[in-house]
């Protein structure tokens, strides 16, 4: 039977309880870098996390191939692009709530219903902020959530403004669509689950990309043609300003 190593890295010191070794320690490795750090020698690496130079080579070669780090030219490692992206989503969701959800609340307050924010996320939509309506039957979705795209309003309007590239799509999606981008919102009844109605507007960045679907959603029971305007003038007020 194999002895357990006395070398003891930062990762095994401090293991997620029911977590995953090697994901501890490849997250260390990320952690090694510190404020002021351009690119880093294994050895700098390994030292840092107290892993042997090749599990820490190992690591970081998984690391590479996921975009988390880059091997320079000259043989050290630095941070690589998927940091960045991350990063980006990260902040520029700590910075949206401020702007996001005060129409969201708006937007429940003047017609009782759920709302929503969705964005798009490859082939399914986030739903990344939401209030909920006060009414004790509603939808239950919560943020965090992904949702189809070729069903219910937010994923119409998501993909009606902005198809994606390649993707072929029938003669009926066609005209819905043409009829989505005419009409500047989707609204229906039993298109995701039969109980449910939405009814959703497309938000556009400062540039006149598509940003977001800004989404309101009730019991089929008490959907009412007249929410769409207040819908419309929520999106108004995001366009712009995500």
């Amino acid at each position: 039977m194999p002895r357990k190593s006395a070398h003891e890295s930062l990762a095994d010191a401090d293991a997620a309880p029911g977590g995953v070794a090697a994901v501890d320690r490849a997250l260390t490795l990320l952690g090694a870098f510190r404020q002021g750090d351009g690119a880093l020698p294994l050895a700098e690496l390994a030292a840092r996390t107290q892993l042997h130079k090749s599990t820490a080579l190992r690591l970081l070669a998984s690391l590479e191939h996921a975009r988390w780090v880059q091997r320079l030219a000259d043989g050290r490692y630095a941070l690589g692009p998927e940091v960045a992206r991350l990063y980006a989503l990260y902040a520029a969701a700590f910075s949206l709530d401020r702007v996001v959800l005060p129409v969201l609340r708006d937007l429940v307050a003047a017609t009782g219903e759920s709302a929503a924010y969705h964005v798009r996320q490859g082939d399914v939509r986030l739903c990344q902020f939401r209030v909920d309506s006060p009414h004790p039957v509603r939808d239950h979705i919560r943020a965090g959530d992904l949702l189809p795209l070729e069903r219910g309003t937010g994923g119409r309007v998501l993909v009606a403004f902005d198809p994606a590239p390649g993707r072929v799509l029938g003669a009926r999606d066609r005209a819905l669509h043409a009829r989505i981008r005419a009409d500047g919102y989707a609204a229906s009844v039993g298109d995701r689950l039969d109980e449910v109605a939405g009814i959703s507007a497309p938000v556009f960045h400062a540039d006149g990309s598509l940003a977001a679907a800004v989404t309101l959603t009730m019991p089929a029971h008490r959907y009412d043609e007249r929410y769409v305007k207040p819908v419309l003038e929520a999106a108004r007020r995001l366009n712009g300003q995500v």
